[in-house]
């Protein structure tokens, strides 16, 4: 096989990387790009042995990596931050051209936070594994944060390598070891991200890549009796059949998962803001997780509100994504295309009203998808995550219903009010169940913030103390006073 491909103009290993090298594999699968559906590359495809081999370098490496002192991993990470500082422009060219997101936004945002993620832990890793000594009844009490070994890190195809790098920073800074498997439908900048910590002097084994399907890759990694930390972000589904496979394992995870989230237009918001609110939906071809994909607002303003956001949303300009003018390109795959087609195609067969959109973009024709505002939605699409350019709007009379119909999911990622009245802001905000609650604004959140969901959103937080918290055994320490043959102790 090749073992390169140029994407965009850029060069890209398509081999796994394990133990601090390229490893060709005999088998391959194909990688399609959205914007056009053609074929990219062959990859590497991963199998049990390639895991194996992960697992054992990254175990082998381990003891040297967790040894080192915080300070020195840090300034290696900083090293990867400066590294992918420099590479913007091509990890923005490969993964737009791998998962159709919008190049300004990688240019922009999306790569500048990934070296972020490296930065901000290096920093938060030399502040929090120092904790202070605690004192009771003159004993000292030493709570320190061991590494906690091995780490299995599966990541999704809608912001591959935002998502990786915000659980690699951590997990490195811990002293962790790392073994990633990218997503199939995106998994090219994982491969130029070995080539930049390798080049920032991360040791061999520390971190290591197997690419592949879930099936063939993914399983036996969260299956190892030798990997120590799962943390996967993904679809509920997946995430069960994860839980089961390292029961028996006995291993810790964090999973970041799928959600519905509310978004709550009150009668007093600002409804020029409301609707931009609204609006940021439909961002990534609405493919992503914590996008409010559930408009309920106070019926004394829902035409005008309705109105606003259809016209809005209908000037959103689809096409090639390397466009900067663009603003919506194309679904991720064939597969995901026609699943969300179902959604909306049986909510209309349930009394859906379309408001915008409600199916393919037949100018464009391929993968893109017209973005959809419908009214009087069904069960179905109300409550399951459609995870595309879909949006659904209802009315409530009151507070009360607003937070009773926002609370009413499985689901707990994130919700979004909109409101002019601080005290109802913060009575609202309580009350709703979800990991992250932004009122009067969308998608901030400081690194050192705790991430993460309840219900079938997931298990645990993330973010600063709650990641050094998942990816280090916390040990306590406990000095006597007496006992002692020198005069040294205390």
């Amino acid at each position: 096989m090749d073992h390169f491909a140029t994407v965009d103009g850029v060069r890209v290993d398509l081999r796994h990387w394990i133990g601090g090298r390229r490893v060709p594999s005999d088998r391959t699968f194909a990688d399609v790009s959205p914007i056009d559906e053609q074929e990219i590359a062959r990859v590497a495809a991963g199998g049990p042995d390639d895991v194996d081999a992960a697992v054992a370098a990254a175990r082998a490496a381990f003891p040297a990596w967790a040894a080192l002192p915080v300070a020195e991993r840090s300034a290696i990470l900083r090293r990867a931050a400066d590294g992918i500082e420099a590479r913007i422009e091509d990890l923005s060219r490969v993964e737009t051209l791998d998962n159709g997101s919008l190049i300004r936004s990688h240019r922009r945002g999306v790569m500048p936070r990934v070296a972020l993620n490296f930065r901000a832990f290096a920093d938060y890793a030399e502040k929090q594994l120092g904790h202070p000594d605690l004192s009771v009844r003159n004993h000292r009490e030493r709570i320190t944060y061991d590494p906690a070994g091995v780490v299995a890190i599966i990541t999704p195809w809608n912001a591959p390598l935002m998502l990786a790098t915000w659980r690699i920073g951590p997990a490195l800074a811990a002293g962790d070891t790392v073994v990633l498997k990218p997503p199939e439908w995106a998994p090219l900048t994982a491969s130029l991200l070995a080539d930049v910590l390798h080049e920032a002097g991360v040791p061999a084994g520390v971190f290591n890549v197997v690419q592949g399907t879930g099936a063939d890759a993914g399983a036996p990694l969260t299956a190892h009796e030798d990997v120590d930390r799962i943390a996967f972000t993904g679809s509920v589904p997946t995430a069960g059949v994860i839980a089961r496979a390292a029961a028996p394992n006995i291993v810790p995870l964090s999973f970041e998962l799928g959600g519905k989230s509310p978004l709550l237009v009150f009668e007093d918001a600002d409804l020029d803001l409301a609707v931009d609110i609204a609006v940021e939906q439909f961002d990534n071809a609405g493919q992503v997780c914590l996008k409010a994909a559930r408009m309920l607002v106070q019926a004394s303003i829902a035409d005008e509100f309705t109105a606003r956001l259809v016209e809005k949303a209908a000037a959103l300009r689809q096409g090639d994504p390397r466009d900067e003018r663009t603003d919506q390109s194309a679904l991720v795959s064939r597969r995901h295309f026609e699943r969300i087609d179902g959604f909306v195609r049986r909510a209309i067969a349930d009394g859906a009203t379309v408001k915008l959109g409600g199916g393919p973009n037949e100018e464009l024709g391929g993968l893109y998808y017209r973005p959809t505002v419908l009214t009087d939605p069904g069960e179905e699409i109300r409550t399951e995550e459609v995870f595309g350019p879909v949006v659904t709007i209802e009315t409530f009379a009151d507070e009360p219903e607003a937070v009773e119909r926002a609370n009413d999911t499985r689901f707990g990622l994130a919700a979004t009010l909109v409101t002019g009245d601080r005290s109802r802001a913060e009575r609202v905000s309580h009350r709703l169940n979800a990991g992250t609650v932004w009122v009067n604004c969308f998608f901030v959140r400081d690194l050192e913030a705790p991430f993460g969901g309840n219900g079938r959103s997931g298990i645990g937080r993330e973010g600063g103390p709650w990641s050094f918290d998942f990816y280090c055994d916390v040990k306590n320490s406990v000095f006597s006073p007496v006992g002692w043959k020198d005069s040294t102790h205390g």
